[in-house]
């Protein structure tokens, strides 16, 4: 497969390329040796991720409580050595 760049250096991908990942509108773009490295991007709504893991919480029926009671048992053993 070929792409070739234009004069304003943008480049069509081929479609034969792009049936193997998930269908997507951003690229995270690096190149590492010369080679352009392309990677699939999901781009979300601000506070979508925190609107998910409320309801996650939600669902698991953790309550206030029960993350101050973790809380207090990770600080109790950041002492202790294994």
């Amino acid at each position: 497969m070929l792409a070739k760049k234009t004069s304003k250096n943008q480049v069509t991908l081929p479609k034969q390329a792009l049936r193997e990942i998930p269908q997507t509108d951003y690229f995270d773009v690096t190149t590492k040796d010369g080679v352009l490295i392309l990677r699939p991007v999901t781009v979300t709504e601000p506070g979508s991720r925190l609107a998910t893991v409320r309801q996650k919480i939600k669902e698991l029926g953790i309550t206030p409580k029960d993350v101050d009671r973790a809380i207090q048992w990770a600080r109790q053993r950041r002492g202790r050595r294994r």
